[in-house]
């Protein structure tokens, strides 16, 4: 059995931020910038306070079962809310998406790749 790799997004949006908690969020924000985004397994953190008070977490876990995709999906869910609540960060509308990379549709170079391989 192959061992499947899961991309789960988590998006919330900030809430009751206090004037010194803003500060903080925007002097870290070259660390947390959208254009730097990258799937990892602790994490990432992407938001832009200056457009919005939205925040997308990304992170990349793994399972052998399609059906893996849940916990791994509850598992991020849960790392962001320890994270945002470890420094006091009120957050709502948390929602999750998650896509199972076996699954996901080739891109033009990947089907190239493929047939290549077959050849």
């Amino acid at each position: 059995m192959s061992t499947r790799t899961f991309r789960i997004t988590v998006r919330g949006v900030f809430d009751g931020l206090s004037t010194d908690q803003r500060a903080e969020l925007v002097a870290r924000a070259a660390q947390h910038d959208p254009l730097r985004a990258a799937f990892t397994g602790e994490g990432h953190l992407s938001y832009d306070l200056a457009a919005r008070a939205a925040f997308t977490f990304r992170f990349q876990d793994s399972g052998e079962e399609e059906e893996d995709i849940l916990e791994a999906t509850e598992r991020a869910e849960g790392a962001a809310k320890t994270w945002l609540t470890e420094r006091g960060y009120g957050y709502k509308n948390l929602r999750s998406k998650a896509e199972d990379l076996s699954q996901a549709p080739l891109g033009k170079r990947q089907r190239r790749a493929a047939a290549h391989k077959h050849i």
